[in-house]
């Protein structure tokens, strides 16, 4: 019997050589393929890329075998490229489409495929619902040509983006007052794609930086997976105060999303970095435009909307909801929990190096260490506490939303629960102005608990009456 493909928050996922396998990527790339026909996109190109991970490159070039042998064309990156420069190739090439073979922030035992539209950014969910449906049971359904006869008559043409890319990037951000600030970084690109891309970036001034983890390694040492939150992020938090640096830059293992760590070897989490970037934008460069939030991000973004007269939309969990959205209102900065930030200017897509130049920005242009701005930001908008829980489940998926739905608190760890939003997961709204969220995990049988709090002796309290409402403990 044929695996079941199903699509999550950003694409297929699976283990390799168990279902992650070269049929199965090839059975994935004959659905897309259908889906581009259907919308008629016949003998348009598509890009395709890769990350680092167990046969990557390889994985790439079946699937470019596929959209070739279906009157399609491809461009190949060369290497291992981020996710936010496959984005943007889609948007310079002019191609209809991307598929990057990647498995983002997953462990290593993972790969995965991700799908892009003719933005560079992620598709609607009908959208994935209708490629996940194309894709054929049988493998007598794929049509494919050989990779090295596409090469010979130029339907596959392999590319390097690199000097588009940082020709983009000049446009957005200031990059030489970053290069001639004397900062000294560290970079940790988690053994991924991000590796040499800052260095190169930000090569022959005054400030300096320092890669740890920056070799190919499939495995991830010193890390349960290339995600850029504790305690993946332990050894770049001390390798910022090994090397007395002025702050920690982490990408996860695609690149398109990023982590901060200060000059203490403190941890700035996500939903804190969101607010900071948000506040760069409406604070130091004086830009107004809309803010786009998935509902698992801070409340911060609220308060700096009114506060700055900048309206904020808020969407279910991922970029099929953020880019869209992004979009339709021209946004000035969208994101998501995950440490995924995306720009007006650039491609609706996040984008963990322009993000992480963009900090680097904000540093420069105030001249203050990244505690000191979190401090400046927090007299703004007050004190907010963040963190998570992730745990694995088993059972029945659909019993425990139920449970979750029924259990209908009055108060969680002592507070008066205000209201429910079910749209996507289960958030609970506190009268302190934080809130609970309960998530499935699209892409991992993980449920994922979150909370944020004005009142930071809450925090363990609100994400143990969560893992309680869950049916966890």
């Amino acid at each position: 019997m044929k695996t079941k493909i199903k699509f999550g928050t950003d694409g297929w996922r699976a283990v390799i050589a168990e279902d992650y396998t070269f049929e199965n990527v090839r059975r994935c790339a004959q659905g897309f393929a259908n889906y581009l026909l259907e919308n008629g996109l016949s003998n348009q190109w598509v890009v395709v890329g890769y990350d680092r991970r167990f046969q990557s490159e390889n994985f790439a070039k079946a699937a470019a075998e596929v959209i070739i042998g279906n009157n399609l064309k491809v461009f190949l990156t060369e290497s291992a490229t981020p996710t936010p420069v496959i984005s943007y190739l889609v948007t310079i090439k002019k191609a209809v489409a991307a598929i990057n073979i990647t498995a983002s922030h997953n462990p290593a035992t993972d790969n995965g495929f991700k799908v892009r539209d003719h933005n560079g950014g992620a598709i609607s969910p009908e959208g994935l619902q209708r490629i996940e449906a194309l894709i054929p049971e049988s493998t007598e359904a794929i049509h494919k040509k050989d990779f090295l006869d596409g090469v010979t008559d130029k339907s596959i043409i392999i590319t390097n983006p690199k000097k588009e890319y940082f020709e983009h990037l000049r446009k957005l951000v200031d990059i030489d007052s970053i290069k001639n600030a004397g900062l000294k970084v560290v970079v940790d690109p988690m053994w991924g794609n991000g590796a040499g891309w800052f260095a190169e970036i930000l090569s022959g001034g005054k400030t300096t930086i320092h890669e740890i983890h920056s070799e190919r390694n499939p495995i991830f040492p010193d890390m349960k997976r290339p995600e850029p939150i504790p305690p993946n992020i332990n050894s770049g938090l001390e390798e910022i105060i090994r090397q007395q640096a002025d702050v920690l830059i982490i990408t996860d293992g695609d690149a398109d999303r990023v982590g901060i760590g200060d000059e203490n070897g403190i941890f700035i989490n996500q939903l804190q970095v969101f607010a900071l970037l948000a506040y760069y934008f409406l604070e130091i460069r004086r830009e107004k435009g809309p803010i786009v939030k998935t509902l698992s991000t801070t409340s911060m973004l609220n308060k700096l909307g009114l506060i700055y007269d900048v309206p904020v939309y808020e969407t279910g969990v991922g970029f099929k909801y953020v880019a869209p959205k992004m979009i339709e209102t021209n946004a000035l900065i969208g994101g998501e929990e995950s440490g995924g930030y995306a720009f007006r200017g650039n491609v609706p897509e996040r984008d963990g190096i322009l993000a992480g130049l963009y900090f680097l920005d904000f540093m420069v242009k105030t001249g203050k260490k990244p505690s000191e701005l979190l401090t400046q930001m927090f007299e703004v908008v007050g004190n907010h506490y963040y963190d998570r829980i992730d745990t694995q489940f088993s059972g029945n998926s659909d019993q425990k939303k139920e449970q979750i739905l029924s259990s209908n608190p009055k108060y969680i760890a002592g507070l008066k629960v205000l209201g429910l939003n079910s749209s996507d997961g289960f958030k609970f709204s506190l009268e302190d102005g934080g809130w609970l969220l309960i998530r499935f995990s699209g892409t991992e049988p993980i449920i994922r608990v979150y909370c944020e709090t004005t009142i930071k002796e809450k925090v363990n309290q609100i994400l143990q009456d969560g893992l309680s409402i869950a049916g966890i403990n």
